[in-house]
């Protein structure tokens, strides 16, 4: 009597087990699917904004996008998530992101960033390494959803061109900054 018990519970605890596996997964799923969903919005909003990148994104061998929000006095940091998308495969690696910076500079701002790589290797080493070092000054305002000012060119990723969009907020100054991008092992 007392094993069919025992049997009993240990069904039970695999039941809940498994049941909290299928939570997680769904939550996973359902954070992937977020990240997708704002990845094409902002997308979009750099097409319209400069419709060649449209063409430039189709023929690049993978292209990333991030959505960062960031606070900036003096000292400033920014983090945010997105995907770096394999057009060849059409594997999708999610990613975070964090940066710091320190200057004269002030401001609070949502930040889109494009990052289309011209070569396979160069989107490899990002997934993999992930570094990006970089500064500089900008001027950037946006509200509405409706970027004021653009800061857009290539960058210091080798192999890579580098876009930002802000369509909420205000940021100005000049600092240096150090970013960071690295795989999501909680969405991969």
């Amino acid at each position: 009597m007392k094993w069919h018990i025992g049997l009993q519970l240990g069904a039970l605890m695999l039941a809940l087990a498994a049941g909290g596996a299928v939570a997680a997964d769904a939550d996973k799923a359902s954070k992937q699917k977020e990240v997708r969903k704002t990845t094409q919005a902002s997308l979009q909003k750099f097409y319209k904004a400069k419709p060649e990148l449209k063409g430039m994104v189709a023929k690049a061998p993978g292209y990333a996008v991030f959505t960062t929000y960031g606070l900036s006095f003096i000292i400033g940091g920014a983090g945010g998530k997105g995907l770096v998308h394999n057009n060849k495969s059409g594997k999708d690696v999610f990613m975070s992101m964090g940066q710091a910076s320190v200057g004269l500079q002030i401001g609070a701002a949502e930040s889109e960033t494009l990052i289309i790589f011209k070569t396979s290797a160069a989107m490899s080493q990002f997934i993999n390494k992930g570094w990006e070092y970089g500064g500089g000054g900008a001027a950037q305002a946006g509200a509405g959803g409706k970027s004021v000012g653009t800061a857009e060119g290539e960058n210091v990723i080798a192999d890579a061109l580098y876009f930002t969009l802000t369509p909420n907020g205000l940021q100005a100054g000049i600092a240096v900054a150090g970013t960071k991008f690295w795989k999501d092992d909680d969405l991969n």
